[in-house]
């Protein structure tokens, strides 16, 4: 398998794994109930999340913070939440690339969950 080369191969993994997040019984209810997800708005903003991270570029400007704080109002997000989120986008990963900047999304993604879980469930946040 290739490494994770350019925004289309971000966009991919993304595609796969949102495929498996929407039936997922944990936490499929997020994404189709809780905050509805149109993949075809949602993806580019999302994929422009990745490639800043994965590829160091300027295009992504939102408070990835707030978008959870808001759905964590909604509906608590749990750290167990969070880790089937990083299991299912580790599998979706390995599933479709291999290489230095697969093993960092991996490596990012695990970062995230854990300092969402801290900010969500650690520091006070009013539900």
């Amino acid at each position: 398998m290739r490494d994770i080369e350019s925004r289309e191969d971000i966009e991919a993994v993304l595609k796969a794994f949102y495929t498996k997040a929407f039936l997922d019984r944990e936490i499929g209810f997020f994404f189709t109930e809780i905050i509805p997800i149109h993949l075809e708005t949602h993806l580019p903003q999302i994929a422009s999340f990745w490639e800043t991270v994965l590829f160091a570029t300027k295009g992504y400007h939102k408070d990835v913070m707030a978008v959870h704080r808001h759905i964590h109002h909604l509906s608590a997000i749990t750290k167990a939440h969070l880790d089937q989120w990083v299991l299912l986008m580790i599998a979706t990963i390995d599933e479709h690339f291999s290489g230095t900047k697969a093993e960092l999304m991996k490596q990012r993604a695990r970062s995230i969950a854990t300092m969402m879980n801290i900010k969500l469930n650690h520091e006070g946040i009013e539900r």
